[in-house]
């Protein structure tokens, strides 16, 4: 036995006394000293357990920590080790293969070799490479085992989140040792968004539009939290993403005026291990439920006397909403008014005040109510104030805010509004001011004074259409169906100035706004030469074609189409309400050629009054390509040609005469062989020669493919054509007897394809079987049948029977013809002339 002495040494343990430990039997060779060192590892326990011997002075030990170890003094155990076991080791499951898992510690008494250690007690597929044995530098006796992942482990901590491993050593001429090792692993800690934030579509958020900015609308929550970056990937957004992941509203909120608005967010998000994740969100704006901020009155007049005080109201405006407050737009700084707001229900009222003393003077105030908590929300008013001196008033008019709405038809000279000033002394003066474009369409008429009858005199001015100085058209001037109109806002403002003579003279403005609606002035026009071809093997719902009608009125070409009459057997067609044809039933160009639809054209948005509407009915032609449903069919389908080269252009030789079916079908014609030099060219069916540089007769022999159209599958008959072409500088010799040509001794092989069926050959063999065995049923049945008929008592067969037997065996034996069949050319032995033979049908054709 090999092993070592230990002394006394060590860390002094407490010692645990054990009243009622049980005696151990001597088997185990130790002796008995009274004199003992502290155990390592005293005993929990009062009561010794199994593993637990006594001492002769009452402690009690633990044998199985001991290891072995001296237990007494001059006796030696084996002292094979592994003191660092049991315990647990924590491993991440994304760790690289390799990695080192744990390293033990294995103690031996024997320092001549290296112990031997293994693993066991695990699954055949664990993700351990075998224990490697490194010796300790400093103790010749202690060596590390290294327990370390193969190579292409993947851990799965969902899967298997623990391993036990037994480790098994032995030192050379030692007792082994078995001790376990414990692997736990841990779920990756990389980063993982959420499902719906991280799928293709991403997460939806909806909220409304009137929500106040800088709301908080969405909250990025990867797990785990904490130490987190969020970076947003697009810029073309005005929402915004906070450090915290927070999606806020934009600063100026959401335009309340449009309808549904859609903004797409993609975010990723880091932690600080570099682990990253990314998702996007789709926030969708909703009309909001609330009410407009509206004006009740959009435009004021207001004359007050000169000398109004500081703070004195001159006049009030109000507007519906909620939290409704105003503010003066223009001028940008108000001087001679203020504007403060009270609260009467059920509305605001914003009262326009002076700053300070008045002087006469006039002033065009635009006012803005907005709601407070959504300042996009707001609506704006026209004030004209108006400080008229106590000496010397300006001109009152009515009305004093002219707002018309006109048809565009409505003819020049026509009256708009009719103005009438009062409360002025003097002779009235009417002028018309703003964009040319304005001016241009608008003139004042009828500037004198009349009596009103009353002591005061009064102006009356009537506001007519200008007259077009080249043109007499009754809506050149106010067309609505024109792009001017249109880059104005059908809209034309002007202000009417009424100025009254004195010193100083005194002026009234009278704004004016006149809108142009639209008529319906003209019918929409058919489109010229509305003609479409389609196949008739076109499919349900393939497209035939589109009709494009025009109209003049604006919005330009706004039409709707539609099929007079429903589809059916003798209309197979639709039309949607863009114009476009569709195949809606089965076509047939044996039934009909061509197909004529009436399809009604219908004007849309192009009159104030939805009900007036314009319509017309064009005449659209369908017709109908056929295509052939069998092989072309030539006549003839050899031709031996002979010709003169010609000089310059190319010379037409022959045409190729064929027939499809059903007739009418359109056929294609290619040179498939025989043109290799390129002498030959095929325009539609016929046959040219290209002069070349051809100086001995020569024979060509052309093959020509002709087939249907696009049919499926591909049917086609192949001509041959035999050419024999003399230049034009050899001399023929006269003969008066017919001149044989004789062509060229290697056979002319012309190959035709035909589509055929070839079962494979177990179905053959079963076809084969299945036939014989229902010949034998029916030779029974008929020897059944004739023998019921007979003499009962005697067996009588028909002469005949054998022979019509042998007669089906032979038929049975005769070889079927083979599906494909070829044409070949073969020489005679006596005329020395060729011929094509067609082996399907045995005919024959001489060359």
């Amino acid at each position: 036995m090999t092993g070592v002495t230990l002394g006394r040494g060590g860390a002094q343990h407490p010692w645990q006394r054990a009243p009622a430990c049980p005696k151990q039997p001597a088997s185990h060779g130790h002796a008995q000293t009274p004199h003992l060192p502290p155990p390592p590892f005293p005993s929990p326990s009062p009561l010794c357990p199994r593993a637990i011997s006594e001492t002769s002075s009452g402690y009690c030990w633990d044998l199985a920590t001991w290891g072995d170890s001296l237990l007494f003094p001059g006796t030696f155990v084996r002292a094979t080790d592994l003191p660092d076991l049991p315990r647990v080791v924590a491993l991440n499951e994304d760790v690289a293969p390799g990695t080192l898992v744990a390293k033990v510690n294995v103690s031996c008494s024997n320092v001549s070799s290296s112990p031997n250690v293994t693993l066991h007690g695990i699954d055949p597929g664990h993700p351990f490479n075998p224990i490697a044995i490194s010796a300790d530098p400093v103790a010749t006796t202690t060596f590390w085992a290294e327990v370390t992942l193969r190579a292409g482990a993947e851990l799965d901590a969902r899967q298997v989140n623990q391993y036990t491993l037994t480790l098994w050593a032995a030192c050379p001429g030692e007792e082994e040792v078995e001790k376990q090792l414990f692997v736990r692993v841990t779920a990756d800690q990389a980063l993982r968004c959420d499902t719906p934030f991280a799928s293709v579509e991403g997460d939806v958020v909806r909220v409304l539009a009137d929500v106040a900015p800088w709301t908080p609308l969405y909250a990025v929550l990867p797990q785990p939290l904490g130490g987190l970056t969020f970076r947003l990937r697009n810029h073309d957004t005005p929402l915004m993403l906070t450090r915290r992941g927070l999606v806020l509203a934009p600063a100026s909120g959401f335009d309340p005026s449009k309808d549904i608005q859609t903004f797409r967010l993609e975010i990723e998000v880091m932690d600080h291990h570099g682990h990253n994740c990314s998702g996007a969100v789709r926030v969708e704006v909703l009309p909001s439920r609330r009410p407009r901020v509206t004006f009740l009155e959009l435009q004021q007049a207001v004359t007050v006397p000169e000398g109004t005080g500081p703070l004195e109201l001159v006049t009030q405006v109000r507007a519906s909403g909620d939290n409704v407050r105003y503010a003066i737009l223009a001028p940008t700084a108000p001087v001679l008014f203020t504007i403060d707001e009270t609260v009467p229900s059920p509305t605001v009222t914003g009262e326009i005040r002076s700053t300070h003393q008045l002087e006469v003077a006039h002033t065009h105030l635009i006012v803005r109510a907005y709601n407070a908590l959504h300042p996009t929300d707001h609506a704006t008013a026209t004030l004209n104030i108006t400080v008229q001196g106590t000496d010397q008033r300006a001109p009152s008019c009515v009305p004093a805010i002219v707002v018309s709405q006109v048809p565009e038809t409505m003819s020049p000279g026509s009256t708009l509004v009719t103005l009438r000033c009062t409360g002025a002394e003097g002779d009235l003066r009417y002028a018309l001011e703003g964009p040319p474009a304005s001016r241009s369409r608008f003139r004042m008429d009828g500037s004198q004074l009349q009596p009103c009858g009353t002591p005061r005199l009064c102006g009356t001015a009537q506001l007519c259409l200008t007259t077009p100085v080249l043109t007499r058209q009754v809506n050149t001037t106010l067309d609505y169906d024109s792009d001017a109109a249109d880059t104005m806002g059908f809209q034309f403002t002007a202000t009417i100035v009424v100025t009254v003579g004195g010193q100083p003279p005194q002026s009234t403005r009278v704004p004016m706004l006149v809108t142009v609606t639209p008529v319906n002035e003209f019918t929409p026009v058919c489109p010229n030469g509305a003609t479409f071809t389609v196949m008739e093997t076109a499919a349900f719902g393939s497209t035939v074609g589109r009709v494009t009608g025009t109209d003049r009125d604006y919005p330009r070409d706004s039409l709707e189409y539609s099929l007079e009459g429903s589809p059916g057997p003798a209309q197979p067609f639709s039309i949607d309400t863009h114009g476009e044809i569709r195949v809606v039933g089965p076509l047939d160009s044996q039934r009909h050629k061509s197909y004529r639809l009436m399809v009604r054209l219908t004007d849309t948005h192009n009159d104030l009054d939805p009900a007036n509407r314009r319509s017309c009915l064009c005449d659209v032609t369908v017709r109908l390509q056929a295509v052939p449903d069998q092989v072309p069919v030539c006549t003839p389908e050899v031709q031996e040609l002979r010709i003169m080269a010609g000089v310059g252009v190319h010379q037409p030789v022959t045409r190729v005469v064929c027939q499809a079916s059903p007739n009418g079908a359109t056929l294609a014609y290619a040179i498939t062989g025989g043109n290799e030099d390129g002498h030959f060219r095929l325009e539609g069916n016929t046959l040219f020669y290209l002069p070349g540089d051809l100086a001995e007769p020569r024979t060509f022999v052309l093959l020509v493919e002709v087939w249907g159209g696009p049919s499926a599958p591909r049917r086609s008959t192949v001509v041959a054509l035999v050419v024999h072409v003399t230049p034009q500088s050899t001399a023929v010799p006269p003969s008066t007897t017919p001149w044989h040509t004789t062509l060229r001794k290697e056979p002319l092989v012309i190959t035709r394809t035909e589509a055929a069926w070839h079962p494979p050959a177990w179905f053959v063999a079963v076809l084969t079987i299945s036939g014989a065995l229902l010949l034998a049923t029916l030779g029974c049945a008929a020897r059944n049948l004739l023998c019921s008929n007979q003499d009962p008592g005697k067996l009588l067969l028909a002469p005949g029977m054998w022979r019509s037997r042998g007669a089906v065996r032979r038929s049975r034996a005769t070889p079927r013809p083979a599906a494909r069949g070829s044409s070949m050319a073969v020489p005679r032995t006596r005329t020395r002339r060729d011929y094509l033979f067609n082996s399907v049908t045995g005919s024959r054709r001489w060359i």
